[in-house]
């Protein structure tokens, strides 16, 4: 398969144009998201948690402390959404109305288990780390025992998924056009600054050579 089948739960009915059922588009926003936001409900309340994650073939993995309401509510194999978005630009129409935003956005479905085996959740956390900075899993130190006890580990495997995305420029009215308002796009995109050492760290300690690469290459 190349595509999740479009079901009620995951069709896009909003500006149907706009949805997306390829892995390839949906993965590409989960992998350039830094972080997604996880929603689920217990009893009648519902919760929406941000967290870092990662995606390995077609599951999501997550990571949090094992007292963790989210991640005792996965690993409990209950049901979860989770969102990631990317902004590419505001759109700016003649009119408020038609005023937008350029995105990509990625919604998934699914359950989770935990991660029990030792040598998976290591290799897990070192996903998680590369996926932040690349190289970095090497060069910092691993966690101890208890660090490893003290962390929950789910998978949760994409049942169903759908993507959305806007691209392009405002779609004014045609009687608007001739308004003496500016129209476009301001792009916007994620870059990183400059390194900012940690005030504790020992003066002879050089910036890595993975780690100026990875600002060289100059997008988040």
């Amino acid at each position: 398969m190349t595509h999740y089948d479009r079901t009620p739960r995951n069709q896009v009915k909003r500006l149907p144009d706009r949805g997306h059922y390829d892995y390839e588009t949906i993965y590409a926003v989960l992998d350039g998201a830094l972080i997604c936001h996880v929603a689920f409900v217990q009893g009648e309340q519902p919760f929406v948690i941000p967290t870092l994650h990662a995606r390995d073939g077609d599951s999501l993995l997550l990571h949090g402390a094992s007292t963790s309401r989210m991640m005792q509510h996965i690993r409990a194999g209950h049901p979860v959404s989770i969102a990631a978005t990317l902004v590419d630009g505001i759109v700016l129409a003649r009119s408020v109305f038609h005023h937008s935003i350029n995105y990509r956005s990625a919604l998934v479905f699914g359950r989770g288990a935990a991660i029990e085996d030792p040598d998976e959740k290591m290799a897990a956390l070192a996903r998680f780390t590369e996926r932040l900075l690349p190289g970095r899993w090497e060069d910092a130190r691993e966690p101890n025992p208890q660090e490893l006890k003290a962390t929950l580990i789910v998978r949760v495997a994409i049942e169903s998924a759908s993507a959305k995305s806007r691209s392009g420029p405002p779609k004014d009215d045609a009687e608007d056009l001739e308004l003496p308002v500016w129209a476009g796009v301001l792009p916007l995109r994620q870059q990183f600054g400059a390194l900012v050492p940690a005030p504790d760290l020992r003066l002879e300690i050089a910036v890595p050579g993975y780690l100026d690469a990875f600002v060289a290459d100059g997008e988040a």
